[in-house]
This record gives C-alpha cells, structure tokens and sequence, in this order.
C-alpha cells in the first residue's frame, strides 16, 4: 500500500507539472517557432558539409535530415537547460519544507520533469519535425522494432539529463550559487551528446572516451542512432542497454549527494 501511495503521489506530481507548462501557450509556440529556425539553420550546415563527399561520419543525407530534426524536436523533451527552482530554494532556506515532506526530493524532482517532457513531447517535439518532414527528404525507419525502441531510449535521455541536472542542482548546497556549474554542465553535455553535431565526427579516442566515460551521448546522440538505425539492431541495443546503465549509475550518485548534502544543510536564522 505503502509503494502504490507514492507512485500515485509521484504521477500527480507529474501531471501537476503537466498542466503547469500547458499553462505556457505562448512560450511553447516561441519555443517552437525558434527550434524549427534553427532547424532550417543546421540542417542546412550539415548537409553542405555531406555534400563534399556523399556523407559526414557515417550519416548519407537523409539520415542527418532525420539526425537534425528530430534532434530539434527532443531539445525541449530533454531539456539541457532544466529549472532552477531546488538551488533557489536552497539559498533561500526553503528546501527544508520539501525535505520535511514524505515524497523524496529527488524522486519528486524526477517525476516532475517527467511530466515537463511529456508536455513537451506534445508540442515542442511534434512542430520541428512535421515541419522538416515537409521540407526535406526524412530517412524513415526500415523496422517497426525501431519505433518503441526510440521511444525506450528518449525516456532514458530525460531520466539521464534529469538525473545530471539533479546533481548539479545539489552542488547549490555547497556553492548556494550554480550559475557557474550550470555553464560547465550546458557547455560539456551539448558537445559531446551530439547537440551542435553528430559526436561520430570526433577522433575515435575521443568518441569512446565520450561513449565510455560520460553520460552525455546518452542525452541525445543515443536515441538519434536509434531512429536513424545506425549500426542495426544489436548496435541500437547496446545504447538503449548504456543509457539504461547511466541511469542506475546517475541515481545511485545522486542518493549518495543528497544524503551528504542534506547533513551538512544549514538554515541561517532558524
């Protein structure tokens, strides 16, 4: 009874945070509007690139058309950017009310981004790519298995970058102000998940290293190769099988953070 109470609490959160940004009309349609701008904008980079040589590190061009567009649509869905409510109310004090209250902090962090992403599944992701579906040649799926598959692996993104945002959001309770490990955190995770371009253009070293290493293909890179079948079934497999093992890995760091972050909190005046 006990587990069924808190996954019902955990859905209303994300409902909750739902119906909060279908609240935002005009901001999605910008935000959209501004996705598919710069859609037209990289997409067109990328295949002038391609068209020196037929393909650009293993992408033909209806396979970066699909790579860009769709990669325009899961920007919001991802969400590199996150909210910044937690290390506010960390500087502010107010994170003791949350921590007093019988949902987990970082469970109720997660399920509320989970309902912002599926908010902008809804809308900032479908408006690029119909858009880019209209105007350029799409490489489609040859598979059926590819579809739930890619839907496998974006839900994995947006548990590994809200995981990866949870931390950062936690380092607030030692510096009280992360705009610097924020910039670190944008600027890190976009090259190397595949943000500005495909991370298969970097030296080999680097891209393992990436793979290996880091979260950050995992974000972007990853269900993107899985749509466009790069590599077939067993290759796109092995992504969704490391994203699901950054997840584990994410989650289990951030219990550790949190337990030392909360022992050393520190209300001033109370």
């Amino acid at each position: 009874m006990a587990s069924t109470s808190g996954v019902r609490v955990l859905a209303a959160l994300a409902g909750a945070e739902f119906r909060r940004y279908a609240t935002y009309r005009q901001a999605t349609f910008a935000g959209a509007f501004t996705n598919t701008v710069f859609g037209f904008v990289r997409c067109y980079t990328l295949l002038s690139v391609a068209a020196v040589t037929g393909t650009m590190a293993g992408y033909d061009p209806a396979r970066l058309v699909t790579f860009v567009w769709v990669g325009q649509g899961l920007l919001a869905v991802v969400n590199y950017w996150g909210q910044q409510e937690l290390p506010e109310r960390v500087r502010t004090g107010q994170v003791v009310a949350d921590l007093l209250r019988p949902v987990d902090l970082m469970a109720a962090f997660v399920a509320a981004d989970v309902g912002r992403a599926g908010h902008a599944m809804l809308t900032r992701f479908v408006v690029p790519v119909v858009v880019g579906l209209l105007a350029f040649d799409f490489y489609l799926p040859a598979h059926a298995w590819t579809y739930p598959l890619f839907a496998v692996s974006v839900l994995l993104a947006v548990l590994v970058c809200s995981a990866c945002r949870y931390l950062v959001a936690l380092s607030a309770f030692w510096l009280l102000d992360v705009r610097g490990a924020q910039m670190v955190w944008v600027v890190a995770s976009g090259a190397g998940s595949g943000l500005y371009f495909p991370v298969t253009v970097l030296p080999d070293w680097l891209v393992v290293a990436l793979w290996v290493g880091t979260p950050f293909p995992s974000l972007l890179q990853a269900p993107l190769d899985v749509l466009v079948e790069r590599g077939g079934a067993g290759h796109g497999l092995l992504l969704v099988a490391g994203q699901a093992a950054w997840v584990l890995a994410l989650v289990a760091l951030g219990r550790v953070v949190q337990r030392r972050a909360v022992r050393r909190l520190v209300v001033q005046g109370g």
